[in-house]
């Protein structure tokens, strides 16, 4: 974590955080440890989530530069605002919620909105034969350039529900819209991207 957070004086410890229903217990003790200055605490959060925040920012400000500095603004937030965290949701969802955040406000202030090309590449699996792997990558190409003509929005709901693998309610919770909306939005992502694979001869997963 960055040297630049420390313990803050005067800190107490933070009050017991509200439960719900698949709640990670050690989220929970670490976000209460941080609300009363844990250093330690906040090096294992960011070492749980950081690669998380980075590829969900760099999907949308697809920068690398920018993504890093996003991950440093967004942790940071956490170690000044964890008292405020409540528990109505996993903290993994608040952490997304404050990197879209983040991200859509560069991006306004760049004029451009793009996604990560490239986050969508299969893991290679060493075990395979070359055959398989160069027709995984085949399939991984074309599924990345499927994606690519998502629009922004149904883009961001495949990448939260299938690489994150968040609920509706949980995607609804991060991008600020009503649960039908994220549910309308996946139907038409998936059709659309049914569509598109079907074109290039793939069957959608």
């Amino acid at each position: 974590m960055n040297s630049k957070i420390g313990r803050r004086p005067g800190q107490r410890p933070h009050h017991a955080i509200g439960r719900c229903a698949g709640r990670d217990t050690l989220d929970d003790s670490l976000v209460e440890r941080i609300a009363a200055g844990d250093r330690l605490a906040m090096q294992v959060l960011y070492t749980r989530y950081n690669v998380r925040v980075y590829r969900f920012a760099l999907n949308i400000v697809h920068d690398a530069g920018a993504a890093e500095d996003l991950v440093h603004e967004v942790f940071l937030d956490v170690w000044r605002e964890a008292g405020k965290f409540e528990g109505h949701s996993q903290l993994s969802t608040w952490l997304l919620a404050i990197t879209r955040h983040k991200a859509l406000s560069r991006l306004r202030t760049r004029a451009t909105e793009a996604l990560d090309e490239d986050s969508y590449s299969c893991i290679e699996d060493p075990a395979e034969n070359p055959e398989i792997s160069m027709q995984k990558k085949q399939r991984s190409s074309i599924l990345s350039a499927c994606l690519r003509k998502l629009s922004p929005s149904h883009r961001e709901i495949v990448d939260l529900v299938y690489y994150h693998e968040k609920s509706i309610d949980e995607v609804a919770c991060i991008i600020a819209v009503p649960r039908n909306t994220v549910k309308t939005r996946m139907f038409y992502a998936r059709q659309r991207l049914a569509e598109l694979l079907a074109a290039e001869g793939v069957g959608a997963a």
